[in-house]
């Protein structure tokens, strides 16, 4: 059809040439025989007896003789066309043939496939009229030309198992990045999958592994009886069923050279990277290694870094290499051997991760001569979360499984000494040990505010976002990294587990154009030992007003019986799915007679602010949490927290 184009417009001029030579010799001969030129017939144009017949007929013939070959030529152009187009067609289809049985070699030495094309589009112009390669140059940049994509040209498509892998480069373009490995970065990943099935997503991380979940680190496999353990990073769960740490094993993960490339999209994985630098107007990141890739969206799900106690970083190298910061799967592993080779190890931190490991190595001391210590500055365990009774009695039960306990101690100084760690107490204090856990808390990872221009709330720390997640256009944070607006709570920023899986997931959603609030409450669980385990949402604080309804403990009400009603370890899966929108109450009345003031084997603690329930713990009650979020969804009062107890059945046997 091109080429016809050009062959009419070639014809066109000429055609109009020959009709006008014809009209002016029509009226010369007018003229000549005393007639209006008005008059003529324009049928006896040809055969008018006076001059210029002959030359109409030259005129006639010439005109003829063009349209008949401008047709053969244009019916030759059009199926020389087909048959190029065809041999074309032929040509590419058993190229991936030639490529598997063919062309072993690397790309080095083949000739690029979009270097190819070119040539044949070249070798196929020179065949055409000049007027035809002017118009197809004209028209060149507006229609789509089959070009091999760096990665392509860079990487022959050999599919064979055996086949040794060439040298690969990660593509500097993805249009979903998400910055960090843990597990707000997954749950982001798995959703914009979901409402994108074609997308293309990059995860980077500073770790060596795949994305994973970090509870069992500090819970459930401190208690397998596998020796291999610290390999296999697969537990049992307090019902009896085993799994791994890991999300999805690696074959669900494609290779991250190989994500610009790929058909159906997928997620890539690139570890041991960190970024460095973030350009925000430029869409663009720089890793540690230089190189840089560009984003179309973006999501900083950085988690953060555990806090140490400055005396300890003051004190030298030999004291900080006898530290453990409890983070990762590499601080397990590590503590792990530790545990099995010295003597003495002393937690400092009284929180949720101190208390579990000190559980823990417990444990782990009633079958050899290690000694566990914990200590810290309140006067009992989860002494800033737990009313003082409750703390009280769970500090007693963290005794019973070998921990020795000492409470109210302020570190002054750490020093080795004849290959010891001596810890000096401000009180006088003198401590020794072979190793120290710092379990005191969180700092937010926020290195990439300064060069994204970021803003980083002064109060809470982390990146501030508004409701939707967004601290920028295109960029978005969750997990602990991230300052939120809650709209019951006020502004937050949560470190669990369930937050992560919650503010992942939805800042996956509305990278995708969801465009969704973030209106969850996440909940978060700790378990000490499989016979003791509470859930809580809100905001838990001990310096608030609490209200705890509590109950004797049946064999049910334990962290392994939930774990076996529910099907899963992790119990916020089961949960976060579901919500209650009209909680039935207990039919059984409460206890008339006084409770015994140690008997706390289950119940519920409520947290207040302003005669308003902004806080629950759920303890050793389990698979109720849409209830208590129901409640602090709600906001209003209650006469008797008493008879909103009963809507968790706890009175029920």
């Amino acid at each position: 059809m091109l080429k016809c184009r050009t062959v009419w417009r070639t014809l066109a001029p000429l055609a109009r040439t020959s009709s006008t030579v014809c009209r002016q010799n029509a009226r010369r001969a007018g003229l000549n025989n005393g007639r209006l030129p008005a008059c003529v017939p324009a049928a006896h144009m040809s055969t008018a007896p006076a001059g210029g017949g002959r030359e109409n007929q030259l005129y006639v013939l010439l005109v003829g003789a063009t349209c008949v070959g401008g047709a053969i030529y244009a019916y030759r152009t059009v199926k020389g066309d087909s048959q190029r187009y065809q041999d074309r067609i032929d040509e590419i289809s058993s190229r991936p043939l030639k490529t598997f049985t063919e062309e072993p070699a690397t790309p080095t030495q083949s000739e690029p496939p979009g270097e190819r094309i070119n040539q044949r589009i070249l070798g196929i112009m020179s065949l055409l009229p000049f007027h035809c390669r002017t118009i197809f140059e004209q028209n060149h940049t507006d229609e789509p030309v089959i070009e091999a994509s760096p990665e392509e040209a860079a990487e022959p498509p050999v599919v064979e198992p055996d086949a040794s892998p060439a040298s690969h480069k990660v593509s500097s373009h993805t249009p979903y990045l998400l910055i960090g490995g843990g597990t707000a970065s997954f749950a982001a990943a798995r959703s914009i999958r979901a409402r994108d099935p074609g997308a293309r997503v990059l995860i980077v991380t500073d770790e060596l592994v795949p994305p994973y979940m970090r509870p069992p680190l500090s819970k459930e496999l401190w208690f397998s009886d596998d020796p291999s353990v610290t390999e296999t990073l697969r537990f049992k769960q307090w019902n009896g069923k085993e799994r791994s740490i890991y999300f999805q094993p690696p074959s669900f993960y494609i290779n991250a050279e190989e994500l610009g490339s790929a058909e159906n999209g997928g997620v890539a994985v690139l570890t041991g990277k960190k970024v460095v630098h973030m350009d925000v107007r430029g869409n663009k990141i720089k890793l540690d290694d230089d190189t840089e890739i560009s984003y179309d969206k973006c999501l900083i799900a950085t988690g953060g870094v555990p806090r140490n106690l400055q005396v300890i970083e003051r004190a030298g190298e030999e004291v900080m290499k006898r530290t453990t910061l409890f983070r990762k799967v590499e601080d397990f592993k590590s503590l792990d051997k530790v545990s099995r080779n010295v003597k003495s190890i002393t937690i400092i931190g009284g929180g949720f991760l101190g208390s579990e490991l000190a559980c823990a190595l417990g444990r782990r001391s009633t079958e050899s001569d290690l000694e566990v210590i914990q200590m810290y500055p309140e006067k009992g365990n989860m002494g800033k979360v737990l009313p003082e009774y409750l703390s009280n009695w769970t500090t007693e039960k963290v005794k019973k499984e070998g921990v020795k306990i000492i409470s109210e101690a302020l570190v002054k100084s750490v020093v080795s000494k004849d290959d010891k760690l001596e810890i000096q107490l401000k009180d006088g204090r003198l401590v020794k040990t072979d190793h120290i856990v710092a379990a005191v808390g969180l700092e937010p990872n926020v290195d990439l505010a300064k060069s994204a221009g970021l803003e980083v709330d002064s109060d809470f720390g982390g990146f501030r976002v508004n409701a939707e997640l967004q601290a920028r256009s295109n960029i978005w944070v969750a997990g602990d990294a991230a300052c939120f607006y809650d709209i019951r709570l006020g502004r937050r920023r949560v470190e669990h587990h369930d937050h992560a899986v919650v503010s992942g997931r939805l800042a996956g959603e509305n990278m995708t154009g969801a465009n969704k609030p973030y209106w969850h409450q996440s909940m978060f669980w700790s378990d000490l030992g499989p016979d003791v385990g509470y859930e809580a949402i809100g905001i838990v604080d001990s310096s608030l007003p609490t209200v705890g309804v509590f109950a004797k403990a049946t064999a049910k009400d334990t962290p392994k019986a939930a774990t076996e009603e529910s099907g899963t370890g992790i119990r916020s899966e089961s949960e976060t799915e579901h919500t209650a929108s009209s909680p039935v109450a207990s039919s059984a009345p409460s206890p008339t007679g006084v409770q015994h003031k140690d008997e706390y084997g289950k119940g519920v603690i409520f947290y207040l602010r302003d005669k308003v329930v902004v806080g629950i713990i759920l303890w050793n009650v389990f698979n109720r949490m849409p209830i208590a979020r129901k409640i602090i969804k709600d906001g209003e009062e209650h006469a008797d927290l008493n008879e909103v107890a009963k809507l968790f059945n706890i009175h029920d046997d």
